[in-house]
């Protein structure tokens, strides 16, 4: 699945053959349950995955490699999966590819659904594309291009998917300076100007989420100084220093919405100022509020009262960006803001992006820093890009020096070899 369905607070193994247990005698065959939890997991060389560890304490990531693991483990003749890709690294997208060729090639028939286009071509014999619930086109893989497809999904013709406006990047609005957690990142060093989109790359596991998440305050820092502004954090961050940095979580459904509550609820909840006489919130003018991002965003709903988790993911991600343009912050994290999309989401979000940190409209320019696995996306949004590596940060360098191989070879330490 696109949101992962795993039990936090079993172990990786019994994740695996949840439902599937082996028995003997009437009883759990541990032996066997461990032979076939180990044998899904061998295609998978993740430093963070132990058979015996609670999924609850793995990064997404990691938990994506065990959903697709569990799939595998069933024994299954047809096997559906959708965006198993969204949280991985390059490396393990490789390892997942030769595995699905093998899988195919021994007759198991596979649905991948997916809206990287490039990794569609790469593994797809047929494509079919939908759109608001209906088949609109399709063929052999070899017979559509990656711009036919985009046509396709988004109903007209996408001709500049990274828009870039003209920038001027101003005063530094958040500096770090050996800022270290308790596992990572070990170290890293960066200047954050306003009017400028600084992108993130690495491997999954290399820092990246941890060091914004430091940065915004929910993890600890061990080491190191955060400044924004006039304000320079200590080992934690206080609040006051927090109301003018925005952070968008890589698990909107766990961390970055509240489902069960409306897409008004949603978009207002970090700023009820202002809603109605003192404490009391005054639900109509919640709902104006929230409409007004519901157009400017093209949120696709039956109206602001709706719940959240009845939105598709690329509305719920909208939604999220929707309440940090409410709480109108200066210095926005963004963490994988396209993972597991579509298309159009993404055009969206990048035009949204490029708005934010020009200061189209008149409006003050913000602060990006992003962090995506996507090197295409980094490359066509951002101005300049750090690679960190074994949590460390490297220099932040023009995108014009660099290119998807440079990245790789930084992100894996093969760059001074």
């Amino acid at each position: 699945y696109q949101e992962l369905s795993l039990a936090p607070h079993l172990t990786v193994t019994e994740n695996i053959v949840l439902g599937l247990e082996p028995h003997r005698w009437g009883w759990l065959d541990r032996r066997e349950i461990r032979a076939r939890a180990d044998a899904a997991l061998r295609h998978f060389d993740h430093p963070e995955i132990h058979p015996d560890r609670p999924v609850g304490e793995l990064p997404p990531a990691a938990q994506q490699l065990v959903e697709i693991a569990r799939a595998l483990a069933s024994g299954c003749r047809v096997l559906v999966l959708d965006e198993p890709t969204s949280s991985l690294a390059a490396r393990d997208v490789a390892r997942l590819f030769d595995l699905l060729r093998q899988l195919k090639a021994r007759g198991l028939a596979l649905v991948y659904i997916s809206h990287f286009l490039e990794e569609v071509k790469q593994i797809a014999d047929r494509i079919t594309v939908l759109r608001d619930g209906r088949t609109v086109g399709g063929g052999p893989a070899a017979d559509l291009t990656p711009a036919q497809i985009v046509t396709l999904m988004v109903g007209r013709e996408v001709r500049d998917l990274y828009p870039r406006s003209p920038r001027r990047p101003g005063d530094p609005v958040l500096e770090l300076r050996d800022l270290a957690g308790r596992e990572r990142p070990r170290e890293a060093t960066l200047t954050l100007h306003r009017g400028e989109v600084l992108g993130i790359a690495g491997l999954v596991g290399a820092g990246r989420t941890e060091l914004l998440r430091c940065v915004f305050g929910l993890d600890p820092v061990r080491r190191g100084t955060v400044k924004v502004g006039a304000y320079v954090g200590p080992a934690a961050p206080a609040a006051r220093w927090r109301q003018d940095v925005g952070f968008l979580s890589e698990d909107r459904k766990n961390e970055g919405l509240a489902l069960a509550l409306s897409v008004a609820d949603n978009i207002t909840l970090s700023r009820l100022e202002g809603f109605g006489p003192g404490p009391v919130v005054w639900p109509a003018r919640q709902a104006a509020a929230a409409q007004t991002w519901i157009d400017r965003l093209g949120i696709r709903c039956l109206g602001a009262g709706q719940r959240v988790n009845d939105l598709s993911g690329g509305n719920q991600q909208k939604v999220a960006l929707a309440r940090l343009l409410q709480h109108d912050v200066d210095v926005w994290l963004l963490d994988e803001p396209t993972r597991g999309i579509d298309v159009g989401a993404k055009a969206t979000i990048y035009r949204l992006i490029d708005e934010l940190a020009s200061g189209a409209g008149g409006r003050t320019p913000k602060a990006i820093l992003m962090v995506s696995s996507y090197l295409p996306e980094l490359l066509g949004v951002c101005d300049r890009i750090a690679v960190m590596c074994r949590g460390r940060l490297g220099p932040a360098r023009p995108v014009s020096e660099l290119d998807e191989h440079r990245l790789m070879l930084e992100a894996t330490g093969q760059a001074a070899e």
